[in-house]
């Protein structure tokens, strides 16, 4: 059912002209779907903003897939500082081992985020 925008009165959804006053009906209606779709994009706008933020708040929690990924990577490389300071304090030649550790941590936490984003969903 339609309701004519002019005298109010019900009329049914086909017709083209309001059975009391006369009024288009078609008019109203084209107003009702151009309301309709701004609200329904100022809804999607709204759900695509929050959807946003959501993203942005765990993507800074994780790093590597890791909740504290960050944090995790920050010790690691600040671990590896300390044992290269120890090994040229101590006259150990730890340079040819060097990229191999670096590869074999990135490693371990590339893997270390997959199962744990596995876990997570299931």
């Amino acid at each position: 059912m339609v309701y004519c925008t002019k005298c109010g009165t019900k009329n049914e959804e086909d017709v083209e002209f309001c059975v009391k006053c006369g009024a288009n009906l078609w008019v109203s209606r084209e107003k009702r779907l151009e309301r309709r779709a701004k609200e329904w994009g100022e809804e999607f706008g709204r759900r695509a903003e929050e959807w946003g933020e959501q993203f942005g708040r765990r993507a800074e929690k994780e790093c590597f897939g890791l909740p504290h990924g960050g944090a995790i990577v920050g010790l690691i490389v600040g671990v590896i500082i300390i044992l290269l300071g120890v090994s040229f304090v101590l006259g150990i030649e730890i340079w040819n081992y060097l990229w191999a550790l670096i590869i074999i941590v990135i490693g371990i936490l590339i893997v270390a985020g997959a199962i744990y984003s596995l876990r997570r969903r299931s």
